[in-house]
């Protein structure tokens, strides 16, 4: 997904690494990871208590602001919840500095190992849902919006590269095939 984010960086001439820095947070740790963070009951059997809510509040406060680029001003009218890690987040945002650099400098994965992978899930699940329905209501969403995706698709730089206009074409013909 992060690869993603710098092509489309990349295509649409966007330059400054903030920019993209924040797509990444918005992305993925601010969008999933703080909810889960909030809302633990989401995955698990638990109560969360008032209690426990404050405290996760601030580790949740305490992650959105190593995730940004900006800088907060403190004083004496700030809440105790900022002040409490303040000292720590320049720390913290060189975690995630560091974190989005590692991901970008990985070597990509090309399409034979993300499928090799995707299978192997897909075996070791197989017993919990039931992925005829699942891709026959991907079908059916592909079908009702086959000309905007495919225009979209042949449009992308990256979607060009991975041939994807093409590959829906061919999902479809083998499915009317049938």
């Amino acid at each position: 997904m992060f690869d993603f984010l710098d092509d489309q960086a990349q295509l649409h001439g966007i330059t400054d690494p903030e920019v993209v820095h924040t797509w990444k947070s918005n992305s993925l740790p601010l969008r999933f990871w703080v909810n889960l963070i909030k809302n633990p009951n989401f995955v698990f059997d638990i109560h969360k208590s008032n209690i426990v809510d404050s405290c996760l509040s601030v580790v949740a406060q305490t992650f959105m602001d190593s995730c940004s680029t900006s800088d907060h001003r403190l004083g004496k009218d700030s809440p105790s919840s900022k002040l409490l890690y303040a000292k720590d987040i320049p720390e913290y945002r060189k975690w995630v500095d560091r974190y989005y650099r590692d991901i970008r400098d990985m070597s990509p994965i090309s399409d034979q190992d993300m499928n090799a992978m995707l299978a192997e899930e897909s075996r070791l699940h197989t017993t919990e849902f039931n992925t005829n329905c699942a891709l026959h209501e991907l079908y059916t969403y592909a079908v009702k919006y086959n000309e905007q995706l495919t225009v979209t698709l042949e449009e992308d730089e990256f979607s060009q590269k991975q041939r994807l206009a093409f590959k829906l074409e061919q999902v479809h013909n083998i499915m009317s095939s049938e």
